[in-house]
C-alpha cells in the first residue's frame, strides 16, 4: 500500500450523462496521476456503468456502502458479493452521514467491515470528532476509541490492509477543513497508537483525510508525511476542480 491514494466521494449527485462526461475526460489525464491511485465512487446504481468507461488500471471503484449479509430477503440491499462482482476495490465504512442519517453503530460497522475483507475488498473505516468535540481538544481521543471497539472485538488485524478515513465531523461539506498541523497531529498519533498495539502492523494500512479539500488545501495535505490520501467530497465532482487539484499535487 505504497502509493498514497484519492477517493471520489460522489455521494447522492450525479447521472448518466454526468457521469460519461467526467470519466471520459478524466481518461485524457492519465498521465497526471499515475503516481496516485485514484478511485471514483458514484452512486451504487452507477458503478458498473462507470467501471466500463474507466480506461486507466490507476482508476479503481469505491462503493458509498454495504449490507451486513451476502444475500437474503433483504430488500434494497446491496451485498459484498454483488460489489465484488463488478470489480470494488474500496467500500467506504462509517461515514458520518452513515452514523447520522441511517443510525449505525459501531456493531453495525464491525460487521460491514468483516464481510468486505472476507470478499478481499478493502474497508475505508471513517472516523472523526463533532465541533464540540474537537473544541474541547479531545480529537485524538475520539478517533482512538472509535478505533478501540474494533480492536477489541476482532484484534488489530482488523486494521491491516485496510484504510483508515480521518473526517472531522465539523469539517464535511461546511468549507471549513481542519488546519494541516492539526490533521498531521491526529494521523501521527493514530498511526502510533495501532502500531503500538503490534509492530507488525506498520506499513499495513493507510491514513487518509478527508473533509472540505480543495485545490489550495489538497497539495499541504497529501504532501504531508502522516497523510496517505485524501476522501474528496464536494470537490470530486467538479471536474476542472478535480483536475487542478491533481495538478497542484504533481508540481509541488
Amino acid at each position: 500500500m505504497k502509493k498514497k491514494i484519492i477517493i471520489c466521494n460522489w455521494k447522492l449527485n450525479g447521472d448518466k450523462k454526468f457521469i460519461k462526461n467526467f470519466i471520459n475526460k478524466l481518461n485524457k489525464y492519465s498521465k497526471l496521476y499515475n503516481n496516485y491511485i485514484i478511485s471514483i465512487s458514484p452512486p451504487i446504481i452507477y458503478m458498473d456503468y462507470t467501471r466500463k468507461l474507466i480506461k486507466n488500471k490507476n482508476i479503481y471503484l469505491t462503493s458509498q456502502n454495504v449490507d451486513i449479509n451476502i444475500q437474503g430477503s433483504f430488500t434494497g440491499d446491496i451485498s459484498a458479493k454483488m460489489l465484488k462482482d463488478i470489480y470494488t476495490k474500496y467500500i467506504i465504512i462509517g461515514h458520518s452521514e452513515r452514523k447520522i442519517y441511517h443510525k449505525e453503530n459501531n456493531k453495525i460497522l464491525l460487521k460491514k467491515i468483516i464481510i468486505t475483507k472476507k470478499l478481499n475488498m478493502i474497508p475505508i473505516i471513517c472516523i472523526g470528532e463533532n465541533l464540540n468535540e474537537y473544541k474541547l481538544k479531545i480529537s485524538k481521543k475520539i478517533c482512538k476509541n472509535q478505533l478501540k471497539y474494533l480492536i477489541r472485538k476482532k484484534g488489530i488485524n482488523i486494521i491491516k490492509n485496510s484504510i483508515i478515513a480521518y473526517e472531522p465531523i465539523w469539517s464535511i461539506g461546511t468549507g471549513k477543513n481542519a488546519n494541516i498541523k492539526h490533521i498531521s497531529k491526529i494521523n501521527k498519533s493514530i498511526k502510533k497508537y495501532l502500531i503500538n498495539k503490534d509492530i507488525n502492523i506498520k506499513n499495513k494500512f493507510k491514513i487518509i483525510y478527508g473533509g472540505s479539500i480543495n485545490k489550495i488545501n489538497a497539495n499541504k495535505i497529501i504532501n504531508n508525511k502522516n497523510i496517505d490520501g485524501l476522501l474528496i467530497g464536494k470537490s470530486s465532482l467538479n471536474l476542472k476542480e478535480f483536475i487542478n487539484i491533481i495538478k497542484n499535487i504533481n508540481n509541488n
